[in-house]
C-alpha cells in the first residue's frame, strides 16, 4: 500500500484592472431623501445650501461616500448621520447623490476607489489604502466636487 500526502494548494484570485463607469443622479436634499432611489449603487453626502428664491442648491463640501444593496435605506438608517451633521454649517443642509452599480464586487471597489481618491472627513476605511487591482472610475452626471477620470492603485 502506497501513502501519498496530500498538499494544500491555496488559491488566490488575482483580480486586474477594472475600469467602473458611474453616472451619478441627484441632487437630493436631505428633507428629500424618501425619493432617493431605493437600489443597489454608491452615494455621496454632502454640505449644501437650498436656494429658495432659485429652487436650487449650491454644493459646499463633500463629508461621506458610501454603498448599499439598497442605497436609500442605507442613508434612512445611517449611525454615522450625527457626524455627517457635525459639518453642515448654520443655514445648510445635507444632501445627497447617488450612482447606479448592480454588481456587489464592483460597487465595494467602485466606493473604495472614490474614497482613497476623495477623501471625505467622515470616511475612515480606504482614505489610506486601497485593497483592490489598479482601477479606473470614470464618473457622469451629478458629480459637483468629485474628480471625473482617474485611476487608484
Amino acid at each position: 500500500m502506497c501513502e501519498h500526502k496530500l498538499s494544500k494548494i491555496n488559491y488566490e484570485e488575482k483580480m486586474s484592472h477594472k475600469t467602473i463607469t458611474i453616472n451619478f443622479d441627484g441632487y437630493w436634499r436631505d428633507v428629500n431623501k424618501n425619493s432617493i432611489p431605493n437600489k443597489s449603487g454608491i452615494y455621496c453626502v454632502y454640505e449644501c445650501t437650498h436656494n429658495r428664491d432659485k429652487e436650487n442648491i449650491t454644493i459646499h463640501k463633500l463629508i461621506y461616500i458610501g454603498e448599499a444593496g439598497k442605497v436609500r435605506d442605507r442613508i434612512l438608517g445611517h449611525e454615522k448621520r450625527e457626524k455627517w451633521l457635525q459639518y453642515v454649517g448654520k443655514g445648510n443642509v445635507l444632501c445627497f447623490s447617488f450612482g447606479d452599480i448592480d454588481n456587489e464586487a464592483d460597487r465595494e471597489r467602485a466606493e473604495a476607489a472614490v474614497i482613497n481618491k476623495e477623501k471625505p472627513p467622515v470616511n475612515e476605511e480606504y482614505k489610506n489604502n486601497f485593497p483592490f487591482d489598479s482601477t479606473t472610475i470614470k464618473l457622469t452626471g451629478e458629480i459637483t466636487l468629485l474628480h471625473n477620470n482617474y485611476t487608484v492603485e
